[in-house]
């Protein structure tokens, strides 16, 4: 159960009262992120978010911000992604105020003093260095290039070190006026709450703040024709392999059908990659399935990581496994993916950071929130002839995009491996 306010200047607000629980979660969530940027701004997103952290006239530091909320048993973050930006705190409902405080201070009044814009460069681009060296998080990235090439999403979040060093603090209140804006912020607020005192201290705190014209971000626009491939040479013990496909939107009628596909396929420990792969051929410890869902976008993607002299073996059971979806699913199969998913839906929702993030970013992405029960009821709905047809569109040999890091040099071979 949830209520939804919006206030005259066009936020939203949306409460969740959990009375079951001492705590309250609040979460801001802001239409900001690496689709909203031009090449040249590459990770501005991601800079603002970290610098919002880094101290206002009220708390001068980022001491003094985490020590307000830690001092009294809460935590205190935020993130960026492709399409949102989000700020949020979790404390026992007693500290409410405070949190709220803190959090509407460091997003209306951080102050991007020159010398902690500066400082912080030098953190992100130690943060981009340490995802290039991590293989894991480096084929990650590439498998992100293949699917969007020359398209935000197929950037890393974070940017590049040469873009990093080139953003400017003007550039960053910019993007900040245009983007930070009461018309594209959700204020999601879940725990120990009674919704008419929330959305008075809402009102009498964000109330004045001035809305502006809301940008649509770039499109994102998939025209795969042919399968791709980028090996990226590295002497490693792992070959670190991503195996995807373009996928669907969240507003599309089959995207429940796709998460439904990935974990028969390689969702758990009794998915069928982990099975077969792992368990039967010992071909890798770590090998899984995610589907991902964007505005205008998606992607399903299987990550592996393989002994470079296994990596043909393994590439190919792993498409035979894929291949084997178009076809071959059982009423079991699908029975147990419903039970899974509606199970991490459910159990999830026990936590109020959760609470107020699921409901957050509903609204947000798509302006509407869907209840649980109509999730399950749309999850309950999907049929194996849903899943197969669903299989045959998404999982074609054209639309196969190949991602290694690893101690692999001939590409040949692996190319004429890539058909469904």
């Amino acid at each position: 159960m949830h209520q939804k306010v919006t206030l005259d200047n066009g936020l939203r607000l949306l409460t969740s009262e959990m009375p079951h629980t001492r705590a309250v979660s609040v979460v801001f969530f802001i239409a900001a992120g690496s689709r909203y940027e031009v090449e040249p701004e590459a990770g501005i997103s991601h800079f603002i978010e970290h610098i919002c952290f880094k101290g206002t006239e009220k708390r001068q530091n980022s001491k003094e911000i985490s020590e307000a909320i830690e001092s009294v048993g809460g935590m205190i973050n935020g993130g960026t992604d492709r399409e949102l930006t989000t700020f949020w705190c979790r404390v026992t409902s007693e500290h409410f105020l405070l949190a709220l405080d803190i959090l509407v201070d460091l997003l209306r009044n951080s102050r991007f003093d020159a010398t902690d814009i500066d400082r912080e460069r030098q953190i992100i681009i130690e943060e981009i260095n340490m995802s290039l060296d991590s293989p894991r998080q480096r084929v990650a990235m590439l498998i992100d290039e293949l699917l969007w090439p020359g398209q935000p999403f197929g950037r890393d979040i974070a940017g590049s070190k040469e873009a990093v060093a080139a953003l400017t603090r003007q550039q960053m209140l910019d993007f900040l006026s245009n983007h930070y804006l009461p018309n594209t912020t959700v204020v999601s607020i879940a725990g120990d709450i009674e919704h008419k005192q929330v959305q008075d201290t809402i009102n009498q705190t964000l109330g004045e703040w001035k809305p502006n014209k809301v940008s649509a971000g770039f499109p994102n626009i998939g025209d795969q024709k042919i399968a791709r491939l980028n090996i990226e040479f590295r002497d490693t013990e792992q070959a670190h392999l991503c195996l995807g496909v373009p996928g669907l939107s969240f507003f599309h009628p089959d995207r429940f059908a796709v998460d439904l596909l990935s974990i028969i396929l390689g969702e758990g420990m009794s998915s069928r990659l982990f099975t077969e792969i792992r368990e039967q051929q010992g071909l890798a410890y770590d090998i899984h399935s995610y589907s991902d869902h964007f505005a205008d976008s998606g992607a399903v993607i299987i990550y592996a990581g393989v002994d470079p002299g296994r990596v043909d073996s393994a590439l190919r059971s792993i498409i035979d496994q894929v291949s084997k979806l178009k076809d071959q699913i059982s009423e079991a199969e699908l029975g147990k993916a419903k039970e899974i998913a509606k199970g991490r839906l459910l159990l999830g929702l026990e936590s109020s950071r959760n609470v107020a993030a699921w409901l957050g970013a509903q609204e947000l992405l798509t302006s509407r929130i869907l209840t649980t029960d109509e999730i399950i009821s749309l999850v309950e709905a999907v049929t194996i002839k849903d899943l197969k047809r669903v299989a045959q569109q998404l999982l074609t040999s054209e639309k196969l995009n190949l991602a290694i890091v690893g101690p692999v040099k001939d590409d040949k071979p692996l190319a004429r491996l890539l058909k469904l």
